[in-house]
């Protein structure tokens, strides 16, 4: 998402928007912690599958996440919004080590925290860092932002017939083996009542109209 019409690096327009979203709803009263990718800068599974070290890929996978999280959390602040990222893989000088209780105190200070650099393991997706963190700062829901408007029975940007679906469970999903979220993932959300919910970052307000409970996207829920 960040690339815009791009096809890779950050795209300062397109941060900008996803910024002044989250402020929207922030301005909601509603703590706002983020998982963010590094796809537009490098994808440590596509580097694998063409002869790279699987755990070599993945650490510079989770260093470009940590790249997006400064990029965001730039974009956040020039708007007023106080924000902290927490990187699972040590960088002092760049921001904080990823400290569970101390990131649940930001987000009771009414800061933004943006959790980079993955679980800090390779063979990890940013997906299962998503549900992780979301069980160990008891979030209430997980939002997962991408290119289309929810969870489809076959790639709807190839093919023309796919349906949407409104909700499914946990087990839908595992049994069909819909692309939402890798099985760890789906997993971790399942074992712990955590309910997910998919739709696109690409209309203006999703963020804001998922948050306020408007029917967006596709939920998984139990």
């Amino acid at each position: 998402m960040l690339t815009g019409e791009g096809g890779f690096g950050i795209h300062p327009a397109v941060i900008g928007k996803i910024a002044q979203e989250v402020k929207d709803v922030k301005n909601l009263g509603v703590e706002i912690a983020i998982v963010i990718g590094g796809g537009n800068i490098f994808r440590g599974m596509a580097a694998s599958a063409k002869g790279m070290d699987r755990a070599s890929a993945d650490d510079m996978g989770m260093l470009a996440t940590v790249i997006n999280s400064i990029a965001l959390q730039d974009a956040l602040e020039k708007i007023g919004v106080h924000t902290r990222v927490q990187t699972a893989i040590e960088m002092r000088e760049i921001a904080e080590p990823y400290i569970r209780r101390r990131a649940i105190r930001h987000l009771e200070k009414g800061r933004v925290v943006i959790f980079a650099g993955g679980t800090g393991n390779p063979y990890f997706t940013t997906d299962t860092t998503a549900s992780l963190r979301a069980m160990e700062i008891s979030a209430d829901v997980i939002l997962k932002a991408t290119k289309v408007d929810g969870v489809y029975d076959a790639d709807p940007l190839v093919h023309r017939g796919a349906r949407k679906f409104d909700e499914l469970t946990y087990f839908d999903v595992l049994k069909k083996q819909l692309k939402v979220m890798d099985a760890t993932a789906i997993s971790l959300c399942m074992d712990h009542h955590i309910p997910i919910i998919v739709f696109s970052l690409k209309r203006g307000g999703n963020i804001k109209r998922v948050v306020l409970g408007e029917r967006v996207g596709t939920k998984v829920k139990g």
